[in-house]
């Protein structure tokens, strides 16, 4: 790896919020060694560059590229689902559904502002496009008091926590909420199988290989009627 991925490597820490010294343990190397890789005075391994990809949910070629997810605003978009769908009474919904309403939302902003919403990578699985850190975004919101889970025998609902609903969404602008809402507001009263039958039916996944990531480009092939 090169020294000018340094920036790259430091933008996805403080964007998902670790320390130097969490990315240093993962990688196994003291916290001076991981320092001088953030400061470009010494090169990634590509042992070190794969577990750092794995950390962080993207490709090794994100780093070459400096294209950085913004993971903690994925996660704004998560509650800011939870808060304005109102597909239910009690304001839950099903974990697979709310995977797609995400979805729907980065594509739907890249088709009009040719970049997504998060920067996340989606990946082509069975129950996807999901990125791979979308378990580990519920996961840390749940052990962080914004959400709750519910685990049913045929379904898990995701709900905004009350206290979660006292903070504000900092790193979502207004047409982007905006978005959301009107994403929300069409697939409020649809079932989990029609919003997973209709990504599973866009041209995006559609045409990549299983496990592959799907280029956010794709999206901008379909008709503006099918993008969201």
């Amino acid at each position: 790896m090169k020294q000018t991925y340094a920036k790259t490597i430091k933008q996805l820490r403080e964007n998902s919020n670790l320390s130097q010294q969490h990315v240093a343990d993962t990688l196994n190397i003291a916290r001076t060694s991981y320092l001088a890789i953030e400061q470009g005075k010494r090169e990634l391994t590509l042992s070190e560059a794969n577990k750092i990809a794995d950390m962080f949910g993207i490709e090794i070629n994100d780093i070459e590229t400096g294209i950085v997810p913004n993971y903690e605003k994925y996660k704004d978009m998560l509650i800011a689902y939870l808060r304005f769908a109102g597909h239910n009474t009690d304001g839950k919904i099903p974990k697979t559904k709310l995977a797609k309403l995400i979805y729907l939302a980065d594509f739907a902003w890249f088709y009009n502002n040719l970049k997504s919403m998060s920067g996340m990578k989606y990946r082509k699985i069975e129950f996807g496009p999901v990125p791979d850190m979308y378990f580990r975004a519920l996961a840390e919101l749940e052990d962080e008091g914004l959400i709750s889970i519910e685990r049913k025998r045929d379904a898990i609902l995701i709900g905004e926590s009350e206290s979660s609903k006292r903070n504000k969404l900092p790193l979502l602008n207004s047409k982007e909420i905006s978005l959301i809402k009107k994403i929300s507001k069409k697939w409020k009263d649809k079932r989990t199988q029609e919003i997973v039958k209709f990504t599973h039916d866009q041209l995006p996944y559609s045409i990549c290989q299983h496990n592959e990531i799907i280029p956010y480009s794709l999206i901008t092939q379909e008709d503006p009627e099918y993008v969201f």
